[in-house]
C-alpha cells in the first residue's frame, strides 16, 4: 500500500514556492508519530494550520485533565461523548480508548491472557501471513524500520500473531496490520494494542467477517453506503450506476483501513476517537461527508477512470487536513443517520450478496 505524505500532525502538504523566512528555524522532518515529512514538505502551511490547531488542542487537554482527575477509567457518558468528538489530547488518547471500547475492562477480566497467546500452538500459515506483510507496514515511519532501536516490528508481530490465535475464524487478514500499527503508535503498549484490536473487529465493527477471508462484512457496508449515498445525493449514485462503477473500487480502502492512508494521520485519529465511542456508524458519516462536501465536484466526471480518479482527490486537501473543522462537518453534512437505518440496509444487503454468491 503506498504511503502518503504527511506533516507533523497528520496532514499532507506541499511546499509553496517562495514561502517561508530564510534563516527560521523549521519543524522536525519526522512528525510526532514517526512518519518521515517528504522532501516538498511545506513548512509554512503546516505551521499556520497547526498554530490555530494547537491553540484547540490546549484546550481540550485543560478540559480533559479536570474530567479525568482522580478518575482510573473513562466510561461512557453523554459528556464524554461530548468531549470525544471535539478531541482527545494525544496524551490521553490510549485512556480513552481502552475505556470506552470495552477493551480495559476484557484486559481487566483475562490477566494473562495474552501472554499465554504468544505462547500458544504454532500456525505456520499464520506467522508466514503476518511476517510477509510486516516490511510493508509503514515504510515511511520511523518507528517501524529494522534499524529503530525499539523496532516496532516486532511489537507488530507480537500483537498480530497474538490475534490470530484469538479469533481463529480471522486469522490474519491484510489491513490489520495498518490498524494494529496506528494503535501500537498510539498506545505504546503491546497488550492494549491487542485488546483495542479485539474491540475493533470483535465488537465495534458490525459482524466478525469484515476481515473474513470472503470479506462478507466489509462487502457489506460498502453496499450499505452504496445505499445511503443513492438515499441522500442520488445524482452521484445515478452518475455510479450510469457509468458502471462498483462502490468496492472507490472506497474499499476507506473501510478496510479505517481510513489508513487515505486521510491525514490526525485527522484518522479524531475519526478513531469517535469510532471507539460510537460505533461503526461514524465509518458512513465520515464517507457521506466527502461525497457530500465534493458532491459538485465528483459529477464533473465523465468517465469511468474519471469517477475513480475524483475520489481519490476528495481525500486530499484543507477540507480533510482541517481535521477539527471536518470533524464538526461528519455530524453535520450527512444529516440524519440512525443505527436503525443502518442495520436494516445491512441486513438487506448482505442478504442480497449471499444469493449472488
Amino acid at each position: 500500500m503506498r504511503r502518503r505524505s504527511r506533516g507533523a500532525a497528520g496532514t499532507r502538504i506541499r511546499r509553496r514556492r517562495g514561502t517561508g523566512s530564510p534563516g527560521r528555524k523549521r519543524s522536525p522532518v519526522v512528525d510526532p508519530y514517526g512518519f518521515e515529512r517528504p522532501e516538498d514538505f511545506d513548512y509554512a502551511s503546516y505551521e499556520e494550520f497547526f498554530s490555530t490547531y494547537l491553540v484547540i488542542l490546549t484546550r481540550r487537554a485543560i478540559k480533559w485533565s479536570k474530567l479525568l482527575k482522580g478518575s482510573n477509567s473513562v466510561q461512557k457518558s453523554m459528556k464524554v461523548k461530548r468531549y470525544i468528538r471535539k478531541g482527545v489530547p494525544l496524551e490521553h488518547r490510549a485512556r480513552v480508548w481502552m475505556g470506552v471500547s470495552g477493551a480495559q475492562a476484557q484486559m481487566e477480566q483475562n490477566p494473562g491472557y495474552y501472554h499465554r497467546l504468544l505462547k500458544g500452538e504454532r500456525n505456520d500459515s499464520l506467522e508466514e501471513a503476518i511476517r510477509t506483510d510486516i516490511n510493508r507496514t509503514f515504510p515511511d515511519n520511523v518507528k517501524f524500520r529494522k534499524t529503530a532501536d525499539p523496532c516496532l516490528q516486532k511489537t507488530l508481530y507480537n500483537v498480530l500473531l497474538a490475534y490470530g490465535h484469538h479469533n481463529q475464524g480471522v486469522g490474519y487478514c491484510q489491513g490489520m496490520n495498518f490498524i494494529a500499527g496506528y494503535l501500537i503508535l498510539i498506545t505504546k503498549n503491546e497488550e492494549e494494542s491487542f485488546w483495542l484490536l479485539d474491540a475493533l473487529v470483535g465488537r465495534i465493527l458490525p459482524v466478525k467477517d469484515y476481515y473474513s477471508p470472503a470479506m462478507l462484512g466489509l462487502k457489506t457496508d460498502q453496499e450499505v453506503l452504496g445505499e445511503l449515498v443513492r438515499m441522500k445525493t442520488p445524482a452521484v449514485a445515478e452518475l455510479m450506476e450510469g457509468h458502471g462503477v462498483l462502490w468496492t473500487l472507490v472506497v474499499s480502502r476507506w473501510f478496510i483501513c479505517l481510513f489508513i492512508d487515505v486521510l491525514p494521520v490526525e485527522t484518522v485519529l479524531r475519526i478513531w476517537d469517535c469510532l471507539f465511542n460510537e460505533g461503526s456508524k461514524v465509518i458512513f458519516r465520515v464517507a457521506l461527508t466527502l461525497i457530500k462536501q465534493h458532491q459538485a465536484f465528483i459529477l464533473e466526471a465523465t468517465s469511468f477512470a474519471d469517477i475513480c480518479d475524483k475520489f481519490k482527490q476528495i481525500t486530499k486537501g484543507n477540507f480533510v487536513t482541517e481535521c477539527h473543522t471536518f470533524m464538526q462537518k461528519i455530524f453535520s453534512e450527512p444529516g440524519s443517520l440512525s443505527m436503525t437505518t443502518i442495520t436494516k440496509l445491512r441486513e438487506s444487503c448482505r442478504a442480497k450478496l449471499l444469493t449472488q454468491g
